[in-house]
């Protein structure tokens, strides 16, 4: 881990300063040699960006539209390929965040970067930016075009054991996901937030021989077999969310329900 810039953590939530001491260790399965990275590897950074939400700490995450060639429907941090120009990774990891989820960032605190990690599928070298939003903007969804949607997920609710299970891919793949924020995260995503909330003192003991089929891109979490809850139960820690609009003005942010 490198941190940047080089700062005093003592006014940060004791869980992020958890986080920073430990992130060096993380058991991040997408860890490979660079040796693996191809001569075409794009380089690509993400932006992990807590803040201090009305249902305590939270983490700003997307929903990638359903119309993408890749990763279509699937939550993900704010991130893409870094552009000619861009001051990379903690640059591409802003900008990309500015465009995709409205965040200003100017109200961004850059605390560090993880270790480069490689995603063979898209064959991209990405590097996670770990972030607090001091000056907190409200989500909105920068391109429709690419995101369906923006939420900012309590961290209670991703610690939370009813939310969390694993997916099975017919391919063989088995990996942490969870059912929040209306959303399925699962794959790079979900293993980040997995050794996250181990690495910051926050994961409690969950059931992991729940094993659930890998969902349709875009699906909600109350569609898939075993979803804890009744689709008609009020959520009182219900993340702050942007929908789409139904016809296409800007969006509007939709606070706890």
């Amino acid at each position: 881990m490198s941190a940047l810039p080089a700062t005093d953590v003592d006014d940060l939530p004791e869980f992020l300063q958890r986080l920073l001491a430990a992130s060096a260790g993380l058991p991040l399965r997408h860890r490979l040699p660079r040796a693996t990275a191809t001569a075409t590897s794009r380089r690509a950074a993400v932006l992990i960006l807590f803040g201090d939400g009305p249902e305590g700490p939270d983490v700003l995450l997307i929903e990638k539209s359903v119309h993408l060639r890749r990763h279509a429907g699937q939550p993900a941090f704010p991130g893409g390929g870094a552009d000619p120009g861009d001051d990379y990774p903690v640059g591409t990891a802003l900008r990309e965040a500015e465009e995709e989820a409205g965040v200003d960032p100017d109200g961004v605190r850059v605390l560090a970067t993880l270790p480069e990690l490689f995603l063979g599928p898209s064959d991209n070298l990405v590097v996670p930016v770990v972030a607090w939003w001091a000056d907190p903007t409200e989500v909105s969804i920068g391109d429709p075009i690419e995101v369906a949607r923006v939420a900012r997920v309590p961290l209670a609710e991703l610690a939370d054991p009813a939310n969390r299970f694993r997916v099975g891919h017919p391919s063989g793949y088995v990996g942490p996901a969870f059912g929040v924020a209306d959303m399925v995260v699962w794959g790079f995503t979900a293993a980040l937030l997995d050794a996250i909330l181990e690495a910051s003192g926050l994961a409690r003991p969950w059931n992991r021989d729940d094993v659930r089929p890998l969902p349709a891109p875009g699906a909600r979490a109350a569609a898939l077999p075993g979803t804890v809850g009744e689709e008609d139960e009020e959520d009182a820690a219900a993340p702050t969310v942007a929908d789409p609009p139904p016809d296409g003005p800007p969006t509007r942010t939709v606070g706890p329900r």
